[in-house]
């Protein structure tokens, strides 16, 4: 990761948040903002360097997507499955296939992928479902070997960028046996079919449409090329399932924490010291979380899949979603009604913000984890539900 990257999403978010109202407004995809992120080369951020990425660690992913978000809260978001993707592939090392049992030829597979990344591909995911969410056991996707590779058959919901991704991260289950669930790398195309459902509260611009599958791939798209990696996957990397939507949802809070600073300088409202508090506790609170997300970015590059590594993982994605809608109700108020219009940044942002409670793994679930934790218990298999 260098601070290039960085760099280069800061330069990108004005013109990230001078459009950022218009695809909110008619609820349209922000097609020029992945246009950009595209010639910055900033889709291989987490691809290694021998494949043509930048080589970013997990904290590099935070840090640039933090500054998407100052931008458009949206388009961080879409950016963020799509990192999700690469993140994940790119850190299965060879110590780390070899332990899972991954063939020569599906890494030579997962070095395509990486690399058509590096040269502006870009893939959304494709997991949750309606009445299963994103619970990877409880799928009704399904999948079952054929001539030469996989037929995949199913419909997914929320899937981030539908229509618009150069290919989508499936997980499907076994037809032959339930209990396996794998993840392919479904190119988009025929059998992918989109239905547009996506007219939501906030992060209206992600295009969170539908997907239908009715599609073969061939065998070198199931990832890892070995059935049923999926949730061990989620539960080796559960920063890329859990603590990648922080680094959005902290940034989302300091642009609501910007907002309102300039609502109020223009209007000369300043001066009135509850204004100025609930800005100075908006500002502690959003450097809290800022600090609690890289504390969990530093420790999945020292330690990923560490038990300590992933309490501070469920942590950051627990804090980062309520301080987002914490702060962006109080600039809201401190703001005043004015800032309630349809089109105020401040107005967008508080419903924007408002989603970051509700992803995988919601702010409840987050709290239960690190309940059975403080417990003694094994927040990964004690609970009522399956977490994955």
């Amino acid at each position: 990761m260098t601070v290039d990257a960085v760099a280069a999403a800061r330069r990108l978010a004005p013109r990230f948040a001078a459009r950022a109202a218009g695809h909110d407004r008619d609820g349209t995809f922000p097609v020029d903002d992945f246009a950009d992120l595209r010639a910055s080369g900033l889709f291989g951020l987490m691809v290694p360097a021998g494949l043509g990425g930048a080589d970013a660690t997990f904290a590099g992913y935070a840090a640039v997507a933090t500054e998407l978000a100052r931008g458009n809260g949206a388009t961080a978001l879409v950016f963020n499955m799509h990192a999700s993707v690469t993140g994940a592939l790119g850190a299965v090392t060879e110590e780390l296939a070899e332990a899972l049992g991954v063939p020569d030829e599906a890494l030579a597979a997962r070095d395509r992928l990486l690399r058509a990344a590096a040269e502006g591909a870009w893939y959304a995911v494709a997991m949750s479902e309606r009445g299963a969410g994103a619970r990877l056991s409880r799928l009704s996707t399904v999948y079952e070997p054929v001539d030469g590779g996989f037929r995949i058959k199913g419909s997914k919901t929320f899937c981030s960028g539908a229509g618009h991704a150069d290919g989508y991260l499936v997980a499907a289950r076994s037809a032959a046996d339930p209990s396996v669930v794998s993840q392919f790398l479904v190119p988009a195309g025929e059998g992918v079919r989109v239905e547009p459902t996506w007219d939501a509260l906030g992060m209206r611009a992600t295009s969170s449409h539908d997907l239908h599958l009715d599609v073969t791939v061939p065998a070198d798209r199931l990832l890892g090329g070995v059935e049923g990696l999926a949730l061990v996957v989620a539960q080796l990397m559960p920063h890329w399932l859990v603590a990648s939507y922080a680094a959005v949802y902290v940034g989302v809070a300091r642009s609501a924490v910007d907002a309102a600073a300039e609502h109020l300088n223009a209007r000369d409202l300043g001066g009135l010291p509850a204004v100025r508090a609930r800005l100075g506790r908006a500002d502690a609170a959003v450097a809290a979380a800022e600090l609690v997300v890289a504390e969990a970015a530093r420790r999945v590059g020292d330690a990923p899949g560490d038990a300590e590594t992933n309490r501070w993982v469920w942590r950051a994605k627990l804090l980062a979603g309520s301080t987002a809608a914490e702060v962006a109700a109080s600039m809201l108020e401190a703001a005043g009604t004015s800032a309630t219009r349809r089109g105020h940044p401040l107005e967008r942002l508080y419903r924007d913000a408002r989603c970051g409670s509700l992803h995988p793994a919601t702010s409840d679930v987050c709290a239960d984890w690190l309940g059975v934790a403080v417990l003694g218990g094994d927040p990964d298999r004690d609970g009522t539900a399956p977490r994955w």
